[in-house]
C-alpha cells in the first residue's frame, strides 16, 4: 500500500476498494463518477498507486494506469512484498509464456533452476518490464542500477539484459549460500549485508514474506514447466 495513500485512507478523504481479483484502488470518486471518467481495462498492479485529476479536478488515487488523464506514480514496490498482500500465492495465475526464450537460456547460462528465474520475476514485478521501485530498482527483476552496471547490464528496462543479469546475480548469491534458496532470496531483497548482519533472514516482515513467497511460487512454476 502506498504511504501516502494509507494517510488520505485513514483520514477519510479517499477510499479503498478491494477487487475480487486482487486489485486495489484508492478513490474518492463514487461509482457513478469512475464509470465516467475511469476505465479498468487497463494491466493491474496490486502494487502501484497512481494519482491523477479527472477534467473536474477531482483528485482519485488507483493502482491501474489512468486513461486519458495526466497521473503521477506515487509508488510501485516489488510484487510480493506487500506484507498485507491480498493475494493467494498458492492460487494466482502463472505466467509460463513471457520471456519463456529468455528465462530458459539465462537460466542454463549460469545454472540456475529457470523455475525460480520465473519466480523471482513474478514476485518482483509480476512481469512488467518498466517497472521502477521508490527505491529506483528496475525492470524485470528488480535490479538497483549499481548492481546492474556491476553485472554489466546497461538498460535494465530491456528485457533480455535485465533477466541475464537478474539471473547472473541469484547464481552468485546462490554460489554464495551453497545453494540455499531460502537465504538467497532473503539476500535477493533485503541485501548480502543483511543476511550477514542476522546471519540468516533478517527479521523484516517484507523480507519474510517475500522468502515465503517465492518459495512457493518457485514450487508452482516447477510443476508447470
Amino acid at each position: 500500500m502506498c504511504l501516502g495513500a494509507s494517510t488520505l485512507v485513514a483520514s477519510g478523504e479517499i477510499r479503498k476498494i478491494v477487487h475480487p481479483d486482487g486489485r486495489v484502488e484508492y478513490t474518492n470518486l463514487n461509482d457513478k463518477q469512475r464509470a465516467v471518467h475511469y476505465t479498468n481495462t487497463s494491466k493491474s498492479s496490486t502494487q502501484s498507486v497512481y494519482r491523477y485529476r479527472n477534467n473536474q479536478g477531482v483528485l482519485s488515487f488507483t493502482d491501474q494506469r489512468p486513461v486519458d488523464f495526466a497521473f503521477e506514480v506515487l509508488r510501485f514496490d516489488c510484487f510480493a512484498c506487500g506484507v498485507s498482500s491480498p493475494v493467494n500465492w498458492q492460487t494466482t495465475p502463472l505466467n509460463l509464456k513471457a520471456y519463456r526464450d529468455v528465462v530458459k537460456v539465462a537460466a542454463n547460462q549460469f545454472g540456475v533452476d529457470e523455475a525460480l528465474v520465473r519466480a523471482v520475476i513474478h514476485a518482483e514485478s509480476a512481469f512488467r518490464e518498466k517497472a521502477v521501485s521508490r527505491a529506483g530498482a528496475q525492470g524485470l527483476m528488480q535490479l538497483m542500477p549499481a548492481t546492474a552496471k556491476d553485472l554489466g547490464v546497461s538498460d535494465s528496462f530491456n528485457a533480455t539484459q535485465n533477466i541475464h543479469g537478474g539471473t547472473k546475480y541469484l547464481a552468485a548469491l546462490l554460489d554464495s549460500y551453497s545453494g540455499d534458496l531460502t537465504l538467497a532470496t532473503a539476500a535477493y531483497n533485503a541485501g548480502p549485508g543483511a543476511v550477514r548482519r542476522y546471519n540468516g533472514v533478517p527479521p523484516y516482515a517484507e523480507t519474510k514474506a517475500y522468502v515465503e513467497r517465492v518459495a512457493i511460487l518457485r514450487d508452482r512454476y516447477a510443476k508447470a514447466l
